[in-house]
């Protein structure tokens, strides 16, 4: 430890834990560089060596924090993952920082202790969403041939309200069905946050906060909430990760 204490450069921070004493993992960081936690308190740091004190955003980076985060998921009881590019500029920096925030860390490890983060999309599976909400909403269909019927050449404000329309209903149906999942889901959850939709044709983005012991609870759950859609509809979950949508972490380095 003493050679890492006296590392030039900086200490790039995966994760906040309950502290576990000065430790390190058996598991690579960064540029395959050594990870070790810097305890203060009832808490740590987990962190490896950065020598130019800069990481750029690659894949192989974004790999490697993600491999670490496993890693510790698979070992801690609970974690605070980091969001990418976090470096301090040594231990007694860290130390620092974990002094500083050392009970705003401790209750949301409190809160997170013995969960994972599940996520669950779902998405319209059709070849058209436009033309697939013209068939299943009347009021749309009409007024699709009132604005752009071959009898009269539409205007740009006809497209635009055409346009209204249409962001309504799909914005209607996705809480609509959003409702219906997390009033399912929610007897499989502790928490349930809502994510922005990526594209048009997705209904929903969940994040679920589900006990380790109680992951196939939830799929059984997600199963059960798919019959109430029909083939239209694709369900896609994963996981489990680090609880990334649970944590809220407002601190100064």
């Amino acid at each position: 430890m003493a050679g890492r204490t006296k590392a030039k450069g900086g200490r790039y921070v995966y994760a906040i834990v309950t502290a576990p004493g000065e430790q390190t993992y058996g598991f690579p960081g960064i540029d395959g560089a050594p990870v070790y936690a810097i305890s203060n308190g009832r808490v740590a740091a987990v962190v490896s060596d950065v020598p130019n004190g800069k990481i750029r955003p690659e894949r192989r980076h974004l790999a490697a924090q993600q491999a670490v985060l496993k890693g510790l998921l698979s070992q801690a009881e609970a974690l605070l993952p980091m969001a990418f590019g976090i470096i301090a500029d040594g231990p007694q920096a860290i130390r620092k920082i974990l002094s500083r925030n050392h009970e705003a860390f401790v209750k949301q490890l409190q809160r997170v202790a013995g969960m994972v983060e599940m996520g669950l999309r779902v998405s319209w599976d059709v070849p058209n969403i436009f033309e697939y909400f013209v068939n299943t909403h009347l009021e749309l269909r009409a007024a699709r041939d009132r604005f752009l019927g071959s009898y009269r050449n539409p205007s740009q404000e006809d497209k635009i309200e055409l346009g209204r329309l249409f962001d309504r209903l799909l914005t209607e149906d996705r809480e609509a069905f959003t409702e219906k999942v997390e009033e399912i889901l929610s007897g499989y959850c502790r928490e349930i946050k809502r994510n922005k939709c990526r594209n048009e044709s997705e209904v929903m983005s969940l994040a679920c906060l589900v006990g380790r012991d109680a992951q196939g609870q939830f799929e059984e759950g997600v199963f059960e909430a798919a019959k109430l859609f029909d083939n239209n509809y694709t369900f896609d979950f994963n996981g489990p990760w680090a609880p990334h949508n649970f944590v809220e972490l407002d601190f100064k380095l």
